[in-house]
């Protein structure tokens, strides 16, 4: 297995000098089993993933899945400008995510509607497929992606991959303190090899102002890798207004009371 990640950012891209150490483009990881490619949020940084696709693979057409935790602009602003969307009536694209609030399809779409964008969806040429997901595990090739639900203002699902390898537990844009979301979040990093966890606030900034915004911190990112007993934990969905110097310091504080621990980088891979 292997991990790579295109977007660490949340809320808002922030491209600011500042930040290029991290990164500025909002979420998208990308994870390659036995050369299958599955695609975890759709953020900015799935446009970059785009063009490496597209380069690497030419005209051979490219199968990708791909779960988005849900449907917040910052995890489906991408979409409109992933190339191999466009390029090749060979591309297959399998969308899974929840219609709990409206439909996977309408939900993409509406995005790219007069007056948000100059093309909608019908200028696409790839085959774009589009599954329900709720809480379940469904097997795909050479792995298993069970999904849970998060505790995210209108609802987040969080996934977990499985292989013969190894173990994968994406778990962005949830908050503590719901016992049945915590469990949820515990059960589906259980053991795992990596975790990818929620930690875009500091545990002061979260106390003082951000209780109910449905986001975590990074000393509840350290417990939930204790408690689950995940081997690595990566930090995740930055905010905005965390820069550089910022998140280097969280990795140092982390680090202290738990020793695999890093933040999400783009560019950085992964392999289990």
């Amino acid at each position: 297995m292997q991990i790579r990640f295109w977007g660490v950012r949340g809320s808002t891209p922030t491209p600011q000098l500042e930040n290029m150490l991290y990164g500025g483009n909002t979420p998208c990881v990308e994870v390659r089993v036995n050369d299958h490619i599955y695609v975890f949020d759709c953020g900015t940084g799935f446009r970059n993933l785009g063009k490496s696709l597209m380069q690497e693979r030419g005209n051979t057409p490219i199968y990708a899945h791909v779960f988005l935790s849900h449907f917040h602009w910052d995890h489906i602003q991408g979409i409109p400008f992933f190339q191999p969307l466009y390029e090749n009536p060979d591309n297959y694209f399998f969308f899974h995510s929840s219609s709990r609030t409206r439909g996977l399809q309408r939900a993409i779409e509406d995005q790219m509607v007069d007056p948000y964008f100059p093309v909608d969806m019908s200028e696409m040429a790839a085959h774009c497929n589009f599954f329900d997901m709720d809480e379940e595990r469904v097997a795909f090739d050479d792995c298993i992606v069970q999904s849970m639900w998060l505790n995210h203002p209108q609802g987040c699902l969080g996934f977990r991959l499985e292989t013969d390898n190894g173990i994968l537990a994406y778990c962005t844009d949830t908050e503590p303190g719901h016992p049945v979301y915590d469990r949820n979040v515990r059960k589906l990093a259980e053991n795992a090899d990596v975790l990818i966890y929620d930690a875009q606030y500091l545990p002061a900034e979260y106390e003082d102002k951000r209780r109910g915004w449905g986001h975590s911190h990074w000393r509840e990112a350290v417990s939930v890798a204790i408690e689950a007993g995940a081997k690595e934990l990566v930090l995740y969905h930055h905010d905005p207004d965390h820069d550089d110097v910022c998140l280097d310091a969280i990795v140092q504080a982390a680090s202290q009371l738990y020793p695999r621990v890093r933040a999400a980088r783009e560019g950085d891979v992964i392999s289990i």
